[in-house]
């Protein structure tokens, strides 16, 4: 009787606050999770604004940085320590939306989850959800999965800021597990364990009880699988998730061991469970103190990205139904793995080898193929208003998520693709070029800089010809080390950077008729 009640009264009050149809409608029962092996889910924070579609937002403002002046590469100055390959972008831009869902597609993510602050108009709440809505669009047209991470801590500043009383609290989470349940949980691509709708919860840090929880879900014609963080709400939830868990860091240091006791701790605990979710992260470096917010959570080495292969590692051999990546890009507290300038494709390449190698032997795609969604993105920009040239765009786009590489490619090239610099050539065998040192190395100017220089060695079998260049991420020549003849043997050049743009530059060395070219990363 009470769970009828219930039902009504919230039906009543979204039919006014929504007048959204359908509330009570059943969803179908298709299992898309019938999987033999574990699904890899991105967390994914929609919560970015930026010109030209809307102000610059606080996530990349903090209320301290202005993205409105810029370097000479032409960076903007932004609240993280990284810099995406696209620049800093609007979370409701087309083609920013098309470019992540192909990255996750072709670097092996089955899907994304995104934190969700529900939809009420406090805050930036509402155009949270906006954003949600369009990723969630844009990942069922490339076929991927999705799921929400609900921040129940948006029931405690609307209560704290009198958006509401407190005694209303049960009535508006009752409105935002309506509002998921009508939205989302309905459709056949969110995620599903069991044939049951998955909820993670960044918290509790409001609804702090398992009965809370049941009784949120009691107005639900289906509760769904709730995971909780770090530690599982019994019995409401099904389980929970890991994060990086920087409340053990010592000194503002979490080491290696805290990490790895953690997670030990963790997984013994998921193991009993019915449904399980493991988690891998690439390391945390938040600016909250270069924010001038007065506090920092501390700092994870991403350890040239041995961090994130060990968590993920880790999290494949606890045999879990789902692998949660943190994050795609939540670059204030430093844990994306979006393309950056700092680490260009690496942490997808990573994905892509361990699901290939760990997961699913028979995944195909390459590192090549990451470049083509920024290839993409590129052609967007430039043929904005061009109905024709984005047409084959689309095509582009339908030809990659029908793994139709070969006709993705073949059009890209028609539309004047640029190619980035390639560095996967085979060792030429008359000579043999190392990875310079130190690598990154700071500019000068930086706090953590005695000197911006970074030494180049490599070794000649032969006297001949040696051209040693230096090139930016664009492929455009920054400085040429070296022209001349030389003796064999071995030989070291140094570059000094000076001033220059942090990022991500190329060194070129041509010997005779053969060339080999390497990554080095110059940091603040």
């Amino acid at each position: 009787m009470v769970k009828m009640f219930r039902n009504a009264v919230l039906f009543l009050i979204v039919a006014l606050c929504f007048k959204a149809e359908g509330f009570t409608r059943n969803r179908g029962e298709i299992d898309v999770n019938q999987a033999d092996r574990p699904l890899l889910m991105v967390h994914y924070m929609p919560w970015y604004q930026a010109q030209p579609l809307r102000r610059w937002g606080w996530h990349w403002t903090m209320d301290h940085f202005n993205p409105d002046r810029m370097d000479d590469s032409g960076r903007r100055e932004i609240a993280s320590h990284f810099y995406p390959l696209t620049g800093p972008y609007d979370s409701n831009d087309e083609k920013i939306l098309e470019y992540q869902v192909l990255l996750m597609k072709l670097s092996g993510i089955d899907g994304l989850i995104a934190d969700w602050y529900g939809s009420e108009d406090f805050f930036d709440y509402a155009l949270i959800n906006e954003s949600t809505h369009k990723i969630f669009q844009y990942a069922e047209k490339a076929g991927l999965l999705f799921a929400v991470c609900y921040e129940d801590q948006t029931i405690k500043h609307m209560v704290e800021n009198g958006h509401f009383d407190a005694s209303e609290a049960i009535t508006h989470g009752w409105l935002a597990m309506g509002y998921l349940e009508d939205e989302w949980f309905v459709n056949d691509l969110y995620l599903k364990l069991g044939n049951q709708p998955v909820l993670l919860n960044f918290g509790p840090q409001y609804f702090f009880s398992s009965s809370n929880w049941e009784t949120l879900f009691s107005i639900l014609n289906e509760s769904p699988h709730l995971f909780t963080l770090d530690n599982r709400i019994s019995p409401a939830a099904t389980g929970a998730f890991p994060w990086p868990p920087m409340s053990r860091a010592v000194n503002g240091i979490l080491t290696t061991s805290a990490l790895n006791q953690y997670l030990n701790s963790f997984y013994q605990k998921a193991a009993a469970w019915t449904y399980s979710i493991g988690g891998a992260f690439p390391g945390f470096h938040d600016i909250y103190a270069q924010a001038g917010l007065g506090f920092t959570y501390g700092y994870l080495d991403a350890a040239d990205g041995q961090t994130f292969t060990s968590t993920l590692q880790k999290a494949i051999d606890s045999n879990p139904d789902v692998i949660q990546l943190i994050t795609w890009n939540d670059f204030g507290e430093g844990t994306n793995i979006e393309p950056t300038i700092e680490y260009d494709y690496k942490y997808l390449e990573i994905i892509q080898n361990l699901r290939r190698t760990s997961i699913d032997t028979s995944f195909s795609y390459t590192a090549d193929d990451l470049l083509l969604p920024f290839q993409i993105y590129e052609l967007r920009l430039k043929y904005d208003n061009d109905e024709e040239k984005s047409a084959l765009l689309d095509d582009v786009f339908d030809a990659i998520i029908a793994d139709d590489l070969t006709t993705a490619k073949d059009i890209l090239e028609k539309l004047g693709a640029t190619t980035r610099v390639e560095t996967n050539e085979p060792l030429p065998s008359e000579f043999s070029l190392e990875q310079n040192y130190p690598n990154p190395f700071p500019r000068s100017g930086s706090a953590f800089a005695d000197n911006p220089q970074t030494t180049i060695s490599y070794e000649l079998q032969k006297p001949g010809k040696v051209n040693l260049s230096i090139y930016n991420i664009s492929g455009q020549l920054i400085k040429t080390l070296l022209d001349n003849n030389q003796s064999e043997g071995r030989h070291a050049i140094t570059w000094d950077a000076g001033r220059r743009a942090p990022g991500l530059y190329f060194y070129k060395i041509t010997f005779g008729n053969s060339t080999e070219i390497k990554k080095m990363v110059l940091i603040r």
